[in-house]
């Protein structure tokens, strides 16, 4: 082998150039062969170089996405690679945002210019907009002589403030729709051969990549959060319920969680929550759709969704000062209607034991006081009742109304309230029975739209008494019944001695006709006073002096009226017996108005 072939090899061994190597057939024409060889293989090995580059590259990029942890940075690398590889000045990357119809540039490497890095693009215009148009890979050698694509001043404006001549882009695609576009570009003229468009191709897809797994991420991180956020919520809600929480607090959290206001409606729309202000009561229609559908429902004034336990319907929760939701929060309200209804069956079902518990107590107390009081003071004393302290039995009459429902509405009055023998029987610390029945009757009145009398007792204390109170309370409200005062309240001592004698009276309107019907009827005939005269007579304890100052007319004339009533009434109607009747009768009268 001769010294200049070695020599030649000993240059491509180095690396050297293809200049260099080429020099040494301009030196020895007799090398011209072998040269041309060394040439070649030059060449062979500057490709093999450069597509491991690339490789290497390719590969450092997947590796980048597979610690996908910043999406900017992976961006950055992705390129910062393609200006590195193809060898040009500037390389970016733009994002379509197809909201607002507009291209920005999301990532620059070699960028010197502030007005370029910031440049944002109509959609479809400069040459980016042509690669998104068409999702194919254009070059051009000289931009600002390039027609193939729509020019504006601002894109100009900045490619020339970069001073950028040769440009590059290839689509950034998620299946068909193109998100984006990469770019190489260089500030001289400059041919892109096929192996640089597809290695460009290549990194464009790996950013496409970084950017659909970023935005993967973050769906499953915002769905990680939504659900730590739901479940947090609901234990929130759990918790309340099973430490006892009233509608109102359990509505507040609600309203926290969901940032919004909220209000509560049983099955007939009354506001359960005392919600200040009230929200609006929901439509009937939208509670219906949300029961069948088991959805909450969007309507004019907000959100509606229905409080229900499998058929049965317990209300409507409202959710306003919100527009649209999203699902997390969607299927928040509706899990916080779903903890409402359970409150609800727990609220009725613990009224329910203690109702059971309460009118179990009540009928123990009226039927057995002697059977073992002290059993009897300590039961009370577990539900809140302190038996040793004065109290009023109260029983309340209405004729138009449900027992059960003025039973419900009487507890709202009553220590202690419930059904016996077909009354509803109320115990009241109270030391005023009389005061306490009138106030308790128009208590009643209003909350079941109508009339209730109320016959009262006491005060009684401890269980015997407290019987012997009910028993009173009866005879004064069949008393009351009697007399016509049906809406009133009272107890014995109101009525005074009537009370007593009348407890069972059924028929006084009788009574008064049998006793005083002729003077009644003579007055009526007459227009005369003469039972004016004879409640004066009596009142005055039959002293004719002081009935005639009474009435103000002389003595012969309360005489004379007296004489007429005894011809009326008949000749013993002085006596005890007459007398009692006739004053009784008076009574009435008054009683009656």
């Amino acid at each position: 082998m001769s010294d200049d072939v070695v020599r030649l090899l000993e240059l491509l061994a180095s690396g050297a150039s293809s200049e260099q190597l080429a020099h040494v057939a301009v030196e020895d024409p007799r090398l011209g062969r072998a040269t041309a060889l060394a040439l070649r293989i030059h060449s062979t090995l500057h490709a093999h170089r450069r597509r491991e580059a690339e490789l290497s590259a390719l590969f450092d990029t997947a590796s980048d996405l597979a610690r996908l942890r910043d999406t900017d940075a992976v961006l950055r690398s992705i390129v910062r690679r393609a200006r590195t590889l193809l060898s040009v000045d500037v390389s970016y990357l733009s994002l379509n945002d197809e909201a607002a119809g507009r291209t920005y540039v999301r990532v620059t490497d070699g960028s010197v210019s502030p007005l370029f890095q910031k440049v944002t693009l109509g959609m479809g215009e400069g040459l980016g907009g042509l690669v998104a148009q068409t999702a194919q890979p254009y070059a051009t050698r000289d931009y600002f002589r390039d027609e193939r694509f729509r020019h504006t001043h601002p894109i100009d404006s900045a490619v020339r403030d970069e001073g950028l001549t040769a440009i590059l882009g290839v689509p950034l695609a998620l299946g068909e729709q193109v998100i984006g576009v990469l770019y190489a570009s260089d500030r001289t003229r400059r041919e892109f051969t096929p192996d640089e468009i597809a290695l460009l191709s290549s990194l464009a897809d790996h950013a496409a990549i970084a950017l659909d797994n970023a935005a993967l991420l973050e769906e499953i991180s915002e769905q990680s959060a939504a659900l730590r956020r739901a479940e947090e919520a609901h234990d929130r809600l759990m918790d309340l319920v099973l430490r006892g929480a009233d509608v109102p607090e359990v509505a507040a959290a609600v309203a926290d969680v969901l940032h919004g206001e909220i209000g509560l409606f049983d099955a007939d729309g009354t506001e359960m929550t005392g919600a200040d202000p009230v929200p609006p009561v929901p439509a009937a229609a939208a509670v219906a759709a949300s029961r069948a559908s088991g959805r909450a429902m969007s309507t004019p004034d907000g959100w509606v969704c229905a409080v229900q336990a499998g058929p049965e319907l317990l209300g409507s929760m409202v959710l306003a000062g919100r527009g649209d939701l999203v699902d997390a929060d969607r299927r928040l309200f509706e899990r916080a209607a779903v903890v409402t209804a359970l409150l609800l069956m727990l609220r009725r079902s613990v009224a329910k034991a203690e109702d059971e518990v309460r009118g179990e107590l009540l009928t123990d107390l009226l039927t057995a006081p002697e059977r073992n009081p002290a059993a009897l003071l300590a039961r009370a004393e577990r539900l809140g009742l302190d038996l040793a302290q004065p109290h009023a039995v109260l029983i309340a009459h209405a004729e138009s109304v449900p027992r059960t429902r003025l039973a419900v509405a009487a507890a709202r009055c009553a220590a202690l309230a419930g059904i016996h023998a077909e009354e509803v029987v109320l115990l009241v610390p109270d030391t005023d029975p009389g005061a306490l029945a009138s106030r308790v009757a128009g208590t009643l009145r209003s909350a079941v739209d109508g009339p209730v009398t109320v016959g009262a007792a006491g005060p009684a204390h401890g269980p015997r008494e407290i019987a012997a109170a009910h028993a009173e309370a009866a005879s004064c409200l069949r008393a009351l019944l009697a007399l016509g005062r049906t809406g009133e309240g009272a107890s014995m001592e109101g009525l005074g001695f009537l009370g007593v004698l009348l407890g069972e009276q059924t028929d006084l309107d009788g009574f008064v006709r049998r006793t005083l019907g002729p003077v009644l009827d003579y007055d009526a005939r007459r227009g005369t006073e003469l039972l004016a005269t004879l409640r004066a007579y009596f009142a005055c304890g039959t002293n004719l002096s002081r009935a005639k100052d009474v009435l103000h007319v002389h003595v012969n004339t309360v005489v004379q009226r007296l004489d007429r009533i005894g011809s009326l009434l008949g000749a013993d109607w002085q006596s005890p017996d007459r007398a009692l009747e006739i004053q009784l009768a008076l009574r009435v009268l008054a009683l009656q108005g």
